[in-house]
């Protein structure tokens, strides 16, 4: 061979939907590709992004291979390099398109570096010999990312799956990440994490329940991971708290993966009823519960639905006279229409008046900022918490974002915001 190394160009047609989807088992694919070929693995570098596709690479000792995927069209194009004579990068192709489950495959050689037509430098070192066996240290590198509206949230993570199932409604993954620990994803959107899994939780329940004082029977309507539950089961004067879950996997997962968040389902007070939270709401009897708790998904899937008026109507008339209603209602800088929208529907049923917006920060929600609607049917409202009462609770507790400050705090929202919710 008169060159410095060879180059394939590859395109794979008709490969598998889910491998080149799922960047942890793409990476596996080609780091044994360049195994296969006898290729020295020096690191992995892999992204899996929202809603579909992968890029990735395996840097070798013998220079890399690179693949991008484009799952919804069953297609793949690879780059493989090497250099010298120790491997054949034809190995590798074999080994790939036998991964990757391709019906066809498109490869075109060229050769890198021709001798005739490179000039060559005296170098006064030794080059070390081709042949001599080393083992570096192999490092991999694969990544998780949501993509926003032309955003993104990138987390590294260890490489394999610890959950990857296909529920009746939604894909359910579990991530063991180096930042935030054990990360639960539904349809590719991240929606808890070990790590700051309670600033949304106790967000979302603290407010209502401190300023209700006595609420006794509260519905979640989703909260499959349990950490609503959780926070509400802290109050003594709670009698029965109902989940609403429509995937029993997603429980399921909760309880094996994040058994400190899924803790309240082995709770004597907490009711678990499997099915179609929106089903269950227009069943429920009237004035039947003193708070109900949206803690719905983003808007896509078995959520799409709790983000319907009929839905809010039927929340609304199964509330108690001083009911409290809270609904998570996305990020001001992300799907900005629904949040307003959210926002809208709430002040059409319970009234302007007795409709409020707060905030709070979770680091891996799409833009860190999110959003919560606060509506009354009664009287109560924000400002009716007890200050004193809140700080013992959060301080017994040990709760590690709500306090009394940050409930006040929270409902203070900027400028920008204010003008969105006034449009």
């Amino acid at each position: 061979m008169n060159s410095l190394g060879r180059h394939i160009l590859v395109e794979f047609y008709g490969c598998s939907e889910e491998i080149l989807g799922d960047a942890a088992r793409l990476e596996k694919l080609v780091v044994k590709a360049a195994k296969d070929a006898g290729a020295t693995v020096l690191n992995s570098t892999f992204h899996q992004f929202s809603p579909v596709g992968t890029s990735g690479v395996v840097v070798i000792q013998e220079s890399h291979l690179a693949v991008h995927t484009w799952p919804e069209f069953q297609y793949a194009a690879v780059d493989l390099f090497t250099c010298g004579t120790s491997i054949d990068p034809w190995d590798s192709f074999e080994s790939l398109r036998k991964g990757l489950e391709s019906t066809y495959a498109s490869p075109l050689e060229m050769l890198r570096g021709q001798f005739g037509l490179l000039p060559k430098v005296e170098y006064d070192g030794e080059f070390e010999d081709e042949a001599a066996s080393i083992n570096p240290a192999y490092k991999r590198n694969v990544w998780f990312t949501e993509w926003g509206q032309d955003s993104g949230l990138s987390l590294r993570h260890r490489g394999d799956k610890l959950v990857d199932h296909k529920s009746p409604f939604q894909k359910v993954e579990v991530y063991d990440t180096y930042k935030y620990g054990k990360m639960l994803t539904l349809d590719g959107l991240i929606m808890t994490t070990e790590k700051d899994e309670y600033v949304y939780h106790e967000m979302i329940a603290h407010p209502a329940m401190q300023a209700h004082k006595q609420a006794k029977r509260i519905l979640i309507i989703g909260g499959g991971d349990g950490g609503v539950a959780r926070e509400l089961l802290r109050y003594d004067h709670v009698e029965e708290v109902v989940i609403a879950e429509v995937d029993e996997v997603v429980i399921k997962t909760a309880r094996e993966h994040f058994p400190k968040i899924a803790s309240s389902f082995a709770h004597p007070k907490a009711t678990l009823e499997i099915g179609d939270g929106m089903q269950y709401v227009s069943k429920s009897q009237d004035a039947s519960f003193d708070i109900v708790i949206v803690d719905s998904p983003d808007r896509v899937g078995p959520a799409e639905g709790l983000y319907s008026e009929d839905f809010y109507k039927n929340i609304h008339r199964i509330l108690k006279d001083d009911g409290i209603m809270v609904a998570q209602s996305e990020s001001p800088r992300f799907n900005e229409h629904v949040f307003v929208g959210i926002a809208k529907c709430h002040r059409e049923l319970f009234g302007k008046d007795h409709v409020w917006t707060y905030l709070a920060f979770v680091p891996t929600y799409t833009t860190g900022m999110w959003a919560f609607s606060f509506a009354s049917k009664g009287s109560l409202k924000p400002s009716s918490v007890d200050t004193e009462a809140a700080t013992a609770f959060s301080e017994k507790n040990d709760l590690q974002y709500y306090n009394e400050q940050i409930h006040n705090a929270a409902f203070v929202l900027p400028t920008y915001v204010k003008k969105m919710l006034s449009e």
